[in-house]
């Protein structure tokens, strides 16, 4: 059933689809983070001020070294040392749709661990846009069932995994600004 999963999904990404999946965080709604039309999509549907970038997902560090360049060395011990979701926001990201990019040219990325999203990253072999599967405002999903419909119906697939699974205990990543010189700040902890 896993495979199955995940291949509907990556279908429906290669195509410019929209995906409400399960994270290592909390449900998220997502596509091919190359796909300009599909990031805008996704800003309609979530109401969301385009103003606000989108955090981008990765299944490994030789992903993220596709996709971004450079890397400062800190980020490798700061990935290494984290105890639960970190998104990075790097400076020099690449080949990300610029609707992903904040006003000074970075882009916040995370380095996924949950199996699911892990198999779905290796199969499609670009980045996945993840921001959480809810209207702009509104409280964030703890579980599937407390998705808002419209979320839904607007989603050309909807995984399966871990739909009848309660309340999950997880939050939202942890951000950190990480500057090409190594500086870095706590954005949301």
């Amino acid at each position: 059933m896993l495979q199955s999963d995940v291949q509907s999904a990556v279908n429906i990404l290669r195509k410019g689809g929209i995906l409400v999946y399960p994270t290592d965080t909390v449900w998220g709604i997502g596509c091919d983070a190359t796909c300009s039309e599909a990031v805008k999509r996704i800003y309609r549907i979530k109401q969301r001020a385009d103003s606000k970038a989108l955090i981008t997902l990765v299944g490994s560090l030789g992903m993220l070294e596709r996709w971004v360049n450079p890397i400062p060395e800190v980020a490798f011990e700061l990935i290494e040392a984290a105890v639960r979701p970190m998104t990075i926001v790097y400076d020099s990201p690449m080949g990300l749709a610029p609707e992903l990019l904040a006003d000074d040219g970075s882009a916040a990325i995370r380095v996924t661990t949950d199996p699911f999203c892990r198999a779905i990253l290796k199969a499609l072999r670009h980045p996945l846009v993840s921001t959480s599967a809810n209207i702009s405002g509104c409280p964030t999903p703890r579980c599937f069932a407390d998705i808002d419909k419209s979320i839904l119906q607007a989603a050309d697939y909807v995984a399966i995994e871990r739909q009848d699974q309660g309340p999950a205990d997880s939050k939202p990543s942890t951000v950190i600004k990480l500057c090409n010189d190594s500086s870095f700040k706590i954005i949301r902890n």
